[in-house]
């Protein structure tokens, strides 16, 4: 039983002690290093997740690249690893205005104008937004070749930028020479980065917005408008155009078929009448009584049928006047027809 004078042991008291003891029991200062140097082992395990890359280091040295999975390295301080994600699209956004306190306005509002700002190659001002989108294709590169990439980047941004809509008038900046400069912009650009090593890949570069200084601003736009109106007539105008000449030259072909369909039909007709012609001479040749009754009598069959018929009983004799239908013009017309034939006569058919 404890004396009860005795006060207990400090906590520091009781840590030395526990110390004491274990250091007098090898075995278990031996456990307690293997445990230790197995903890310090597995710390060097760690998980590359799909579309990054893990660059180890031995004491600073890049050695190795490690893929997506489970991989392992010697423990820090020996090795280290930096994760880099490979397939991330990242942005950058220039022109749209710097970090500046809030309670200089005047001061951020000129900042905001100063990356935007550039003159084009017929000395205009342009105020000009634009978005960068980016990969990481050398995360070596990346990591170990410029201190600060994205701030190298959004330098080269401006830089190529400015270069591109210097070689550029204002109209095209502002209307049809968007995508050139875009396209210009990007190459340089690309260029500049690999001249830098930086280990970026430029995958896209967008303008956003391309406006003139706020003073002139909206007379620019009425220019810009102006100049789309005019080209919206001018395509309207070749597109009527387009539309009317065709159809004139399907009119002028249809007129120009017809035509020529017609001409067949009256040559053919003609020929047609000029075989009947021909072939009717020869039988009115060789039988002339006969071919001059069948022609009399073909005469009778196309006329009577057209003319009025009046018939007269014979009882009543000669008192009966003689009727000339002349109210009925059917009758004469009959005879005037270009068919009929006329009586013959010593000579033949007149």
């Amino acid at each position: 039983m404890p004396n009860e004078n005795e006060r207990p042991a400090a906590p520091d008291e009781q840590v030395i002690n526990l110390l004491m003891s274990v250091l007098k029991n090898r075995g278990a200062l031996f456990l307690i290093g293997v445990v230790g140097v197995l903890a310090w082992l597995g710390s060097g395990f760690f998980i590359i997740s799909p579309g990054q890359q893990g660059i180890i280091r031995q004491f600073g040295k890049e050695i190795r690249i490690a893929s997506a999975g489970l991989n392992w390295r010697f423990p820090s301080p020996i090795e280290r690893v930096s994760i880099v994600n490979v397939e991330q699209v990242r942005r950058l956004e220039v022109g749209f205005g710097r970090q500046v306190p809030e309670e200089n306005v005047y001061m951020r509002r000129e900042v905001m104008r100063s990356d935007a700002m550039m003159l084009t190659g017929d000395e205009n001002i342009v105020e000009a937004q634009i978005i960068v989108q980016y990969k990481v294709k050398d995360p070596v590169k990346y990591l170990f070749r410029l201190r600060d990439p994205e701030g190298t980047l959004y330098t080269a941004t401006e830089v190529a930028l400015r270069s591109a809509v210097g070689r550029s008038t204002i109209d095209d900046v502002l209307t049809t020479g968007r995508l050139k400069v875009q396209e210009e912009t990007r190459k340089f650009l690309q260029r500049l980065m690999d001249d830098y090593e930086s280990g970026l890949f430029i995958t896209e570069v967008r303008l956003q917005v391309v406006d003139p200084p706020d003073q002139v601003k909206n007379a620019f736009h009425e220019v810009v408008r102006a100049r789309e109106d005019r080209e919206r007539f001018i395509n309207e105008a070749k597109g009527y155009q387009e539309d009317l000449i065709p159809r004139a030259r399907g009119e002028a072909q249809k007129m120009l078929r017809e035509a020529e369909g017609h001409k067949e039909e009256k040559v053919l007709k003609a020929q047609g009448d000029t075989v009947r012609f021909k072939a009717l001479l020869g039988e009115y040749g060789k039988s002339k009584e006969v071919t001059w009754n069948r022609l009399q009598l073909e005469t009778l069959e196309r006329i009577l049928p057209r003319a009025n018929k009046v018939i007269i009983d014979p009882k009543t004799g000669s008192n009966a006047l003689p009727l000339i239908p002349v109210q009925n013009s059917s009758f004469l017309d009959a005879f005037k027809d270009k068919s009929a034939i006329s009586a013959p006569t010593k000579e033949g058919v007149i």
